[in-house]
């Protein structure tokens, strides 16, 4: 409504506060919601392994997303919030989900040198260290036919004593790139 019509009308202008609160009342909750869900059906599909390239992203992604409404839900629902912690209803749930979240991270946080996480991750870093003589025999090749399958991608390689690492760093790319260009393909193996 402008100024006008709000003068015509007796009413006054609608302030800048009423629109966000309007806006927090009707949608906060639904966007909290639908990215929720989204939130969740990536994160089963990942704990199952389904289609892990299609969901990784987006949950990782969305789930950020997801924070905005949220803080918006917070906000909304603020008074709510405040009386539970009052009751003593919100301090138990709260450090109930601390409690089953540590055991996540103690792995990571207390190996030697932050070794821990996912094993394929542990491995293909290693692999791109590694020599490529040192790779031949792992995919059954020799490490000529390597530095073949990786001049094909168009890495330069100078001698079997050089690594995926530093092959891809040469190349201005990412190591699991150069990882990628020695992995055989289904009809090779």
């Amino acid at each position: 409504m402008s100024t006008s019509d709000a003068i015509m009308t007796n009413q006054s202008p609608a302030p800048r506060e009423t629109l966000v609160a309007r806006f927090m009342q009707r949608f906060a909750t639904p966007l909290t919601t639908g990215l929720f869900l989204v939130s969740a059906v990536s994160g089963i599909a990942l704990f199952f392994h389904w289609q892990q390239a299609a969901f990784h992203s987006m949950h990782e992604w969305l789930s950020m997303v997801l924070l905005a409404p949220f803080a918006f839900h917070m906000w909304k629902n603020w008074r709510a919030l405040v009386m539970y912690a009052k009751r003593g209803r919100l301090i138990l749930p709260l450090a109930a989900c601390v409690i089953v979240a540590v055991p996540f991270a103690y792995n990571s946080l207390t190996s030697p040198r932050g070794r821990g996480g996912n094993p394929a991750f542990q491995a293909t870093a290693l692999m791109t260290q590694a020599p490529l003589s040192d790779l031949a025999p792992i995919f059954h090749r020799t490490p000529d036919a390597l530095i073949g399958a990786l001049r094909q991608k168009g890495f330069e390689v100078a001698a079997p004593s050089e690594t995926l690492s530093s092959v891809a760093a040469a190349a201005g790319k990412q190591p699991f790139e150069a990882l990628a260009a020695i992995l055989p393909t289904r009809q090779g193996r």
